[in-house]
């Protein structure tokens, strides 16, 4: 991807078949990207990016102020979260395939004898994944309809920097692993945005007021989400 610096701003930059300039700082580390109009000239984004220099500065400040979420290590008493819900982690071995199970209110990984860090971590992330995948259908089966769309398909894949993306063409969605973590609500809230989508392409005010159309309280799940420390990246903010 092109890069831009402008004072003392690292920016990344995109070119796309869009009307006018957006900019967006992403969490956790306050990574700054543009997304230009394909002929754009480059003192256009210059200055673009070089009056909003406070809007930046103040929102990469907001996310450095955000509490940092300690590196797992998939070891017993460790708290992991499901659904919105903190557990604590029991790990405990026994032959035979590795394995996850939610009892007595823990989170229990059972493992083969001397599992790495890396073992265990992979049991968990596929338990995580086949608990999104179970819900993922009732949920679009509930939302397309109201929405007035279909998603021809769909998938769970781990994202730094979405939530959710899009293929407007193919109408096909793909969800962020870590909404599995979070409540319901937030997890209905990315399915939404991602079929709106399907009848605006951009973030603009026709998009977001579909959003109120369909899913009144969609605020409330986004402000969640972007509060949280529970995801590798638990937001951005676009200009």
């Amino acid at each position: 991807m092109p890069h831009l610096t402008v004072a003392d701003l690292h920016i990344e930059l995109v070119r796309k078949n869009i009307r006018s300039l957006r900019l967006t700082v992403y969490a956790p580390d306050g990574r700054i990207r543009v997304a230009a109009p394909l002929r754009t000239p480059e003192a256009a984004i210059h200055e673009f990016v070089s009056t909003r220099r406070a809007w930046i500065r103040r929102h990469q400040e907001k996310f450095e102020a955000r509490e940092k979420p300690a590196e797992l290590t998939y070891e017993s008493g460790e708290t992991h979260f499901y659904q919105g819900l903190p557990y604590p982690l029991r790990v405990q071995q026994a032959t035979g395939p590795a394995r996850v199970a939610l009892l007595d209110g823990q989170l229990c990984l059972t493992v083969p004898a001397g599992a790495t860090r890396t073992q265990r971590q992979l049991t968990l992330t596929a338990w995580y994944r086949a608990r999104l995948k179970e819900q993922l259908p009732a949920l679009l089966a509930h939302w397309e309809p109201i929405v007035g769309v279909r998603a021809t398909a769909w998938g769970v894949k781990q994202m730094k920097t979405r939530w959710g993306t899009c293929n407007i063409r193919a109408k096909r969605i793909w969800l962020n692993l870590e909404l599995i973590k979070h409540p319901t609500p937030s997890l209905e809230y990315v399915v939404v945005h991602e079929l709106v989508h399907l009848h605006e392409r951009l973030h603009n005010a026709r998009f977001w007021g579909l959003m109120d159309q369909f899913m009144p309280d969609w605020r409330a799940a986004s402000a969640a989400l972007k509060r949280t420390a529970l995801a590798p990246s638990p937001g951005s903010d676009a200009c």
